[in-house]
């Protein structure tokens, strides 16, 4: 099951520290392999917000292009329900890029 929770954590960016403002994880499994794909709101000091994919083995974020199964984007999208900052943040971006002519 895909989780939302907020937490009180910091994460190491190449802009410096940020505090974790809101995640979602979403388990994933490729034959015996099991790891999440987690996607971070974060907020530096300065209060510039990054979005942040990542994998997640053992609890702990692993750097690396996340892939993800068509079908398993209908649950990331169920988890941005509970993480209502992140999913605004999401929107914000994809709708700054359309602005710009990205598609």
């Amino acid at each position: 099951m895909a989780t939302a929770q907020a937490k009180v954590q910091t994460a190491a960016t190449p802009w410096g520290a940020a505090a974790v403002v809101e995640e979602v994880s979403v388990p994933q499994r490729a034959g015996e392999k099991r790891f999440s794909v987690v996607v971070q709101l974060l907020e530096t000091t300065g209060g510039e917000r990054l979005i942040r994919f990542a994998y997640s083995t053992h609890g702990a974020a692993r750097r690396g292009p996340v892939t993800m199964r068509a079908r398993d984007l209908e649950r990331l999208r169920a988890a941005l329900e509970r993480a209502p900052v992140l999913a605004q943040a999401l929107e914000s971006a994809s709708a700054d890029s359309k602005a710009r002519g990205n598609p």
